[in-house]
C-alpha cells in the first residue's frame, strides 16, 4: 500500500507503530519515576525523614497528619505537574495524554500492589492517585492542545496570497 493512501484525511502519520508506544510509556514511566523520586528525597531532606521505597510505594504513608505526610502528597501533586511537561515533550498529542496519563497511574496501582502485597484501600491515596492523573491528563491536554493550534507560518510560500 502507497505513503498516500496511509495518509488521507489526516495532517499526520497515523499507522499504529507498537515499537514507539511501548518507547513512550518506558520514558514517560522513567521520567516520572525519577522526577518522583528526586522530589521526595528533597522532601525527605528537608523533614528529617529517612529515605525509604515506602513513600512512593507504601499507600499508608499519604495522609495530613504531620510534614511528612504532607510532603509526600506535596511531591506527587508537583509530579503530577512535571508528568503533564512530560507529557507534552514525549508524547506531544492532545487525544493520547489521557490514555498515557491512566497507563502510568495504572501501573503505579500495580506496583503499589505488588509492593504491599494488598489492593490499596485508603481513600487519601484513591482520592491522591485520581487527583494527581487529572492534573497530569488536563495539563498534557493544555499543552499539546496550545502547540497543535498554533499558526501554522505561510511566509516560505514565496507569492504573496490574499486570503
Amino acid at each position: 500500500m502507497s505513503k498516500i493512501k496511509k495518509l488521507t484525511g489526516s495532517f499526520r502519520y497515523t499507522q499504529w507503530d507498537p515499537c514507539l508506544i511501548t518507547s513512550q510509556i518506558v520514558a514517560m514511566q522513567s521520567v516520572l519515576y525519577c522526577s518522583l523520586c528526586l522530589i521526595i528525597a528533597v522532601m525527605q531532606d528537608l523533614t528529617d525523614s529517612t529515605r525509604t521505597l515506602d513513600h512512593i510505594f507504601e499507600y499508608h504513608e499519604i495522609h495530613v497528619r504531620d510534614n511528612e505526610g504532607r510532603s509526600v502528597i506535596f511531591a506527587f501533586v508537583l509530579n503530577a505537574i512535571i508528568g503533564a511537561f512530560a507529557l507534552w515533550t514525549i508524547v506531544g498529542r492532545t487525544k493520547l495524554c489521557l490514555d498515557f496519563s491512566c497507563t502510568y497511574h495504572g501501573i503505579h496501582l500495580l506496583a503499589c500492589w505488588m509492593y504491599n502485597g494488598t489492593f490499596p484501600t485508603t481513600f487519601s491515596w484513591w482520592a491522591l492517585s485520581v487527583s494527581c492523573a487529572c492534573i497530569t491528563c488536563v495539563g498534557g491536554e493544555f499543552l499539546c492542545l496550545r502547540t497543535e493550534l498554533q499558526a501554522i507560518p505561510l511566509s516560505n510560500i514565496g507569492a504573496k496570497v490574499d486570503l
